[in-house]
């Protein structure tokens, strides 16, 4: 019997997506994002100018996590954040062209990397979607209060 079939499903899950990350992050090395910078970048160009905090629940990250990826993907030229004009203390974040480039480059790479390595299936997809579907409304409620 091998060994992996006596990991947990989990210990699979995210082994192979640590993997698929570690994958993606060499590819983008050219373009100069990571995985995280692709997503963030993706999200930004699909959803508009959005607040720090709105991002990282879009993204599914905690707002420390998005908070390093803006810094990067800011000093790169990718994003810009602008005060808001209502509430002084939230920023807003907005891709750049050269963001907008970057990701058009890093999406050439998403094509050549998930049917190069086989890694596209219809079953696949569906089987992440339901566990995302599933576990994601459960991280955006707020944590109950521990007594």
């Amino acid at each position: 019997m091998s060994e992996l079939e006596e990991w947990s499903t989990s210990r699979l899950l995210t082994t192979a997506a640590r993997l698929v990350d570690h994958a993606w992050n060499e590819r983008l090395l050219d373009i100069g994002i990571t995985h995280a910078g692709y997503t963030t970048l993706g999200v930004l160009s699909r959803t508009g100018t959005m607040t720090g905090a709105k991002l990282a629940l879009a993204v599914h990250v905690q707002a420390q996590t998005i908070g390093k990826t803006i810094e990067k993907l800011e000093r790169q030229g990718f994003i810009s954040r602008i005060r808001d004009s209502i509430d002084r203390r939230s920023q807003r974040i907005t891709i750049t062209p050269a963001g907008v480039e970057a990701l058009a480059k890093a999406e050439d790479i998403e094509r050549t990397l998930m049917v190069g390595e086989g890694l596209e299936s219809f079953e696949l997809r569906k089987l992440l979607r339901g566990i995302i579907g599933e576990l994601a409304p459960q991280r955006q409620k707020p944590a109950a209060a521990a007594v």
